[in-house]
């Protein structure tokens, strides 16, 4: 697992050179799957192309997340919010959810043919550099950072 904690990767939690958006959204699917779009297109506009690695990576890594605050973060009458962040080395992208008894964990997989669920973390780890959770009152915050590579462009 590539987890670590926040402050041991290059982009501290509040930058004020940084890019951010952040928004709150309905704990449903509807939510995450909005949650995901709004990634897209802000990186986009951003200037991480749509069909971009770190635009396709970190859309991959929100959608995850997102669906993971739906499903296992959710608390009735409780919204989730996502938090972007854009520097000029990497991306963060942080989700936090009210429910801080289910606290996500890497483990690997009993059966792959015969499970059904369980992979989502697996697919965070590998496009994202570090994540990680850290708690927060009430709940908690699963965050991810995905770096720009050498190739991509800015």
């Amino acid at each position: 697992m590539k987890s670590a904690t926040p402050s041991d990767w290059h982009l501290p939690k509040r930058n004020p050179s940084a890019r951010t958006f952040e928004m709150r959204f309905t704990s449903s699917p509807r939510g995450a799957r909005l949650a995901r779009r709004l990634v897209f297109h802000r990186l986009h506009e951003w200037g991480h192309p749509y069909d971009g690695t770190l635009n396709e990576t970190v859309t991959l890594i929100a959608a995850e997340l997102a669906a993971n605050a739906v499903r296992h973060g959710h608390v009735p009458g409780r919204d989730f919010h996502l938090r972007l962040v854009a520097a000029p080395d990497g991306v963060r992208l942080e989700v936090s959810d009210t429910r801080g008894k289910r606290l996500p964990e890497a483990r690997p997989l009993r059966d792959p043919a015969a499970d059904e669920s369980g992979r989502g973390l697996l697919l965070l780890e590998a496009p994202a550099e570090r994540w990680g959770v850290e708690p927060r009152s009430p709940g908690k915050c699963v965050w991810a950072d995905a770096r720009l590579s050498p190739a991509t462009p800015r």
